[in-house]
Formats: C-alpha cells, structure tokens, sequence
C-alpha cells in the first residue's frame, strides 16, 4: 500500500483517504449486495467496507461535517443490502428510510464502533503514563499562545462528550479509566448503545 501523505493533518484530509479504498470495496461488491438470491444474512457478513473505512478512528476527533461524510457513505452502503420495502396499506413499494436501516441492521453502526474504540484507545493511554509520547500527544497542554480563532475540536473532548452521553457526567476519565474492568464495561455499553 503506498504511504498516505498528509498535506494539513486535519480529520477532514483523513476521512477523506478513508473513503477512497471503502468506495473502491463498495463498488468490487455492490453487484453481490444487491443479487435478490442471497439471504441478508449472507449479504451482512459480506458487508466488510466498514473495517477498511475505519482504520485508525480512535484517534480521529469528529465534527459534525465528519460525522454526516460517515453516515452518507454507511446509508448508501446499508441501501445496497435491504432491499425496497411493500407497504401493507398500499401495496405499494417503498425505498426504506435511514432509521429503518439501523433496526434491520444488527451490527454496530460507524459511529459505535468509532465511540468504542475511542474509549479502548483511552484506557490504553491512561494507563501508559505522563512520560509516554502518546500521553503527550493526546492528552497534554500545548506550549505557547493560541491563533485567534475557536479552538479546534479536540480528541479528548470527543471523550468527553462520549461520557456525557452515557450519563457520567463531568468525569475526570483519566482517573475513572484507571478501574480496567468499569472502563472495559463501558466500553462494551457503548457498543451496544443506540446511535442515531
């Protein structure tokens, strides 16, 4: 695989790479994705975009705009696997709508799997330690002055914001990580956590 260069080391520049080789899986397998002969189940487990899309989210700091680029791309990919719907008033056929896709789709969707991850990847660095690279990297107080403009969204605020809604609160999670087997709970309520 050649090295991927990044010109502004910015999420947007990321996702966007991620993109290209999950649009690439997409389309080597769409034919298959919507073949009427196979059952869901067959068609769900052929569904391997997501891992391809999603290597190396933990580090990945989220935005909005992000977030909806992500949603896109899985919906597009969820429209492949369910097919149009029969309405029993009508009789009438109906494309499915996006939330319709989540209760046919058991599995975890994007967002899940990233939120999980990002927590796992948490637990890791807590416990790492103040002089690791990583620990600097991720959790540290840059040096000098801030440009003027809003600050930019920060991975650990993700965390934050993952733990706000499950009901944790204002949470240091660099001391509530500490417990392995609480976090490790958290982390699998988060997988199972309905994303909308």
């Amino acid at each position: 695989m050649p090295s991927l260069s990044f010109k502004s080391n910015t999420v947007q520049e990321v996702i966007k790479i991620r993109l290209k080789p999950g649009n690439a899986c997409y389309h080597s397998v769409q034919n298959l994705l919507s073949f009427r002969l196979l059952s869901k189940n067959i068609k769900i487990k052929i569904y391997i975009i997501l891992p391809v899309v999603l290597y190396g989210c933990e580090t990945w700091s989220l935005t909005l705009r992000e977030e909806r680029r992500l949603r896109v791309f899985e919906n597009r990919v969820l429209k492949r696997l369910f097919e149009p719907k029969r309405d029993e008033v009508t009789g009438e056929w109906r494309k499915l709508h996006n939330e319709e896709f989540y209760d046919l789709y058991s599995s975890p969707n994007n967002f899940q799997v990233i939120k999980s991850r990002r927590l796992r990847w948490a637990g890791h660095v807590a416990h790492m330690g103040e002089r690791r690279g990583v620990y600097i990297v991720l959790v540290g107080e840059p040096e000098g002055n801030r440009p003027l403009a809003r600050p930019r969204h920060r991975w650990e605020d993700n965390i934050k914001v993952d733990l706000q809604e499950m009901v944790c609160g204002d949470m240091d999670w660099l001391k509530v990580a500490q417990d392995r087997d609480w976090w490790w709970a958290l982390v699998n309520v988060v997988m199972n956590l309905r994303v909308p």
